[in-house]
């Protein structure tokens, strides 16, 4: 059975990244995240064919984000070696480029079962997208099939109209009027 986390404190967790540059790795774990919302978003494998097309997506937009006071961390069960070797792959060649934030290595398929995206007969996760505020909680999730990329731009809406604080009605974006009750 799967457990809603929306409402809860997100599973702490700890991986090893390959950072955005191609030739560093670090670490991260939830507490680096304190203080600023977390868009954290799983994918099933490196070099495969939808998952660049998110990837990249969201780096192309990351100042968005920034601007936002939130930060992105992709995860998948692949390697930090993995993540390193596609991320210095060129885009032309299915490749990533150069990313503005860090690929996480869930090779121990612990973050993933914790979040509820893993697929056991497969070692992989899904695609699951978590927003997590600044104080830990989790204030969305979606999880949907592998064959089917997310929307940057609704990830941004989403974000944007947890952070009013207000009641957002049907197709709210942040030019439309918050609900008074």
């Amino acid at each position: 059975m799967v457990e809603r986390l929306v409402s809860s404190h997100a599973p702490d967790f700890n991986m090893h990244t390959a950072l955005g540059d191609g030739e560093n790795f670090g670490k991260v774990s939830l507490g680096d995240y304190k203080g600023k919302w977390l868009v954290m978003f799983f994918y099933p494998l490196d070099f495969t064919f939808v998952c660049p097309t998110e990837i990249t997506g969201f780096s192309d937009r990351f100042h968005s984000f920034k601007d936002l006071n939130a930060e992105v961390l992709g995860i998948s069960t692949d390697s930090t070696y993995s993540h390193k070797a596609w991320i210095n792959t060129p885009k032309d060649q299915n490749g990533l480029g150069k990313l503005k934030f860090p690929l996480a290595s869930d090779i121990t398929h612990k973050c993933a079962k914790d979040y509820g995206v893993y697929l056991e007969d497969e070692g992989i996760s899904t695609r699951g997208l978590f927003i997590i505020d600044p104080d830990g909680i989790i204030k969305y999730q979606v999880v949907h099939d592998l064959n089917v990329g997310r929307s940057v731009s609704e990830v941004l809406r989403v974000l944007q109209a947890l952070q009013t604080g207000g009641l957002c009605p049907l197709d709210w974006d942040e030019d439309s009027d918050l609900i008074e009750i």
